[in-house]
This record gives C-alpha cells, structure tokens and sequence, in this order.
C-alpha cells in the first residue's frame, strides 16, 4: 500500500488530557517490545506532539499538546483548535483520556473546553479511555457526571489496564474508532463542523451581550423603581423595625424564662436524685422490699420482650470473658402467656423485672386480667416501663398499643418509659441511633415523649459479647430515670392499693413462693 492510501486510511486522534496523561499513554504504548505486530513512533510538529501506531496494517496517529495548569479556557481552546487543524489526512477523531476511571474536575473542565469550542456535536466523534496500569489506583463506581459524558459519547468508553498496551486492548480501540466512523460519517469531525461551531459561539456571544445590555437596563428601571418604593415606604418600614425589635425582645425574655425554668426543673430533678441516691445508700439492704425497682416489659408478641428479660438477668452481674463456656443469651422460649416477675441484683440494688403478654386481646380490648397482674406483680412499683420494639418492625398494632398506655397506667407513663430496640440474628446492623432518626413518625414522637431514652440490646447468638455493656448501660438508665423521681412509684388510680396487694399474694401462693 502506497504512503497516500496509508494517509487516507490513517485515523487521527486528537489526545484531549493532561502532560502527564500523555506520558502514560504513550510509555504504555512504547512498552510493547513489538512482538505481537505492533509499532509505535514518536515524533512532533511544532507544538503538536505525535504518536503513531501501526497494527498490521490498521495506522492511528495521536496528536496532542501541551496544557499548562493554570491555562484558562479559552488558551486550552485555541491550543485544541490547533491541533485539530494540524490533522491532515484521514479521519479526525477525540480522545479524552482519564487515569484509573476518574472524572477529575480537570477532566471535567477539558470536555466543557471541547463542548464550547467544537459545538456539542463533538459527542459523536469523541472516545473515553481509562488507563489503569498497576500502578493506578482504580475507582469501583464510575462517576454519574463520567457517566452522563459515556451516554453522551454513545457509549465509547475503554480501558486499558496493563503496561505494554496488548493487541486485543488495541483491537478494543480500533472497534471503537471504526463505530463512530461508521455511525457518524467516515471523514470524523471536520473543518466545516468548526467553522459552523465557531459561528454559533459567535452568534451566542452577541445574543449574550444584547442580553446583558437588556438585562442592564432593566437593572437601572427597576433600581429607580426601588428608590421610589424606598422613599414612600420608609415610615412604614421604620415602624415595622420597631415593632421586630419589640417582638425580638420579648422573645429573648420569653426564652430566658424559659431556660431559667428549665435549668432550675434540672436543678430540682439532680438534687432529688442525689438524695434519693445518698438515701438509697444509707437506709436501704437489700432485703428492704420498699426499695426494690421494679420495671414492667410491654410490647407485642414477637417484640423480644422475653429475650430482652432473660438477656438483662444474664448479663446483669457479669462481665464479658472469652473464655465464658456459654457466651450467647439462651434460647428463646414460647410466646409469653401470663405475666412472670423476676428479680435480679445489679450495682447494690434489687431491680423486679415483669414480662406481660400482649395488654390487648384480637379485638384491641384491653386484657383487664394481664393489666392487673403486671401491675400486683410490679408492686411496690412499677417504677419503669420498657416499651420493647423490634429493630425494623412497626405495626399497626403497635401503634394502637402505644395509643392504649395512658389509660393502662396512667397519663405520666411516658414520663416514666424507656424505649428498648431488640436485635436478633440476620437483622441489619446499622445504628439505633439510625434506625430512631428513620423510623415512622409515631415511633419518632414516641421516643421524644420518653425524653429521648431508648437503647439496643442484641438478642442474637452472633452478636452476644456486644450486649454485656448494653444492658450495663439500660440498667443505669432506669436507675437514673427512677432517681430523677426521688425513687417515687408510678400513681395508680384504676385499682386500689389493696386488691393489687392481695393478687399478688395468691399470685405468689400460686406460683409457690
């Protein structure tokens, strides 16, 4: 084949990319020792760097120049127009290069340059490539803006991963070149489609600056315009400042009231608690039934309320150990069918924990029975509430069950609760503190009504050593919660103190304590 037809059959690239690109580009394509029918020469015109490539007897030329860093758009636009015009014959592409999938903001910025400079036809007769040599570092996730560019470019976008270029990274290439050619027109971007791209610019540029001048002298009308509103409006907005400053003050006065009022309430809860505490210390022994805390459990079947009881009267006492022979909660057990107390010792106090069965029946009845046992079984509480949900999981029932509390225990019973969120195996591992701020918005006004306490307990086998400091910090929690109350019991006006006392005695007959 003579060197004319070579010519015409030559495809150019002109290598939109940095210097340091360049130099990647073109040590990967030297490196080839040659063997698989490749060639590669390097040469310049100019300022327009050259690379030629030869496979069998398919020629690419590249064709690039030098873009300083700090070169401004429209210097990095002529330098591209230059190298475009150097192209003689054969067809004319783009190339853009990127290192390791990247779409940096230089990156970004060349293909504004392209778009602004060679119309956004450019698209069609552009290629993507990704060198990712084994000492790049490469993204997992293509970039969305990178991704807008490929679907722009039809899809051409290719890598080449190693150093030398192999022949089938090549014949990638050499596909893509020939697509676009065969899809677009076999002469590339031409010289015509610059000039019609440099006449739009220059029709927009003067559409810009009628525009701008428009746009000025609306600016000038609508500036006299506001002088005159300025003028007849300034008594009135004399006074409007007036009455904002009046308002601002009385609401800086209003919050400072406010934080008074609740800085002493804190005040007030911090001194009943140290002498609940000190109290505690003094006068109570553990066989003081006075002093004894107790906690009720409520939730829905399936909430593990039963796990969350026994893993608390596991753990209460202990420390976690690598060596613990039985490192897991225990088994759970069948569904909760009658309200079970169960004392454990944490901290030097007695703590009365009670598991209940559902408070409502099928129907959304309250369950009288299992209202008035939890509450002869919590005696001389309760104390706490724990409203024990599942991570993950929010009924409807459970929503009708938050809507009967109140009148269960009383209207202070959110007052007195803490929000448990039981995690079995399988379930995602992601925060409370996540799982709160993305919960259901009853379930979200239910925990702020607690005054924000809630905790996690880890239920499953999996996570088992995880639970030790968790029930440690519940425990403190309802410790705190009952000291900030003076150690006070929650008021009970439905049953009397009496026919509560004597159920739990033939309770406790029956069950044979």
């Amino acid at each position: 084949m003579g060197d004319d037809n070579r010519a015409e059959l030559r495809r150019n690239l002109v290598v939109v990319s940095s210097d340091a690109l360049w130099s990647t580009l073109t040590s990967v394509l030297q490196d080839n020792p040659g063997g698989e029918g490749i060639g590669v020469a390097l040469s310049s015109a100019g300022p327009v760097r050259v690379c030629d490539v030869t496979v069998d007897q398919w020629c690419l030329r590249l064709l690039s120049v030098a873009l300083g860093k700090d070169s401004s758009p429209e210097a990095i636009g002529r330098a591209l127009d230059g190298c475009f015009r150097s192209v003689g014959c054969g067809a004319a592409l783009f190339l853009l290069l990127l290192r390791g999938g990247r779409y940096a903001e230089e990156e970004e910025e060349l293909a504004g340059v392209l778009r602004e400079r060679f119309g956004p036809e450019v698209f069609r007769f552009l290629l993507v490539v990704s060198l990712e040599r084994d000492t790049v570092v490469v993204v997992d996730v293509l970039d969305d803006g990178l991704l807008e560019l490929i679907r722009l470019c039809d899809g051409r976008f290719c890598r080449v991963t190693g150093a030398p270029a192999t022949r089938a990274e090549l014949a990638a290439l050499r596909a893509a070149v020939e697509q676009t050619l065969e899809e677009n027109g076999a002469g590339g971007y031409s010289r015509e489609m610059l000039g019609e791209a440099g006449r739009r610019n220059t029709e927009d540029t003067a559409m810009g600056l009628l525009t701008e001048k428009l746009l000025r002298a609306d600016e000038h009308q609508e500036a006299f315009r506001e002088t005159v509103r300025q003028r007849e409006a300034e008594r009135g907005r004399e006074l409007e400042a007036l009455k904002r400053r009046q308002e601002e003050e009385r609401k800086s006065e209003a919050e400072e009231r406010s934080r008074y009022q609740e800085k002493k309430k804190s005040l007030e809860e911090a001194v009943r608690s140290h002498a609940f505490m000190v109290q505690l210390e003094m006068n109570g022994t553990p066989e003081d039934e006075t002093r004894k805390t107790s906690v009720i459990l409520v939730g829905l079947s399936g909430s593990g309320k039963t796990s969350a009881m026994n893993l608390i009267l596991r753990r209460a006492d202990q420390r976690y150990s690598p060596r613990d022979p039985h490192p897991g909660p225990p088994e759970p057990g069948p569904a909760t069918t009658r309200c079970l107390g169960k004392e454990l010792h944490h901290g030097g106090q007695r703590f009365l924990l009670v598991d209940t069965p559902e408070l409502l029946d099928e129907d959304g009845a309250e369950n009288l029975e299992v209202v008035k046992d939890c509450l002869a079984l919590a005696l001389p509480g309760p104390h706490v509430v724990l409203l024990v949900f599942q991570t993950g999981r929010f009924t409807q029932g459970e929503a009708e069950l938050l809507a009967q509390l109140p009148k269960t225990f009383g209207p202070q019973v959110l007052e007195r609760s803490v929000v448990v969120f039981t995690r079995a195996d399988g379930q995602t591992s992601r925060s409370v503190e996540r799982y709160v701020a993305d919960a259901p918005a009853a379930l979200r006004e239910t925990v702020r009504r607690c005054g924000s306490r809630y905790h996690g307990l880890n239920v499953g086998e999996s996570r088992s050593a995880l639970s030790f400091p968790q029930v440690k910090d519940l425990l403190a929690g309802v410790r705190r919660l009952v000291a900030s109350h003076a150690g006070e019991p929650m008021a009970s006006r439905r049953f009397s103190a009496e026919e509560l006392r004597k159920r739990k005695e033939r309770r406790n007959i029956e069950d044979g304590f």
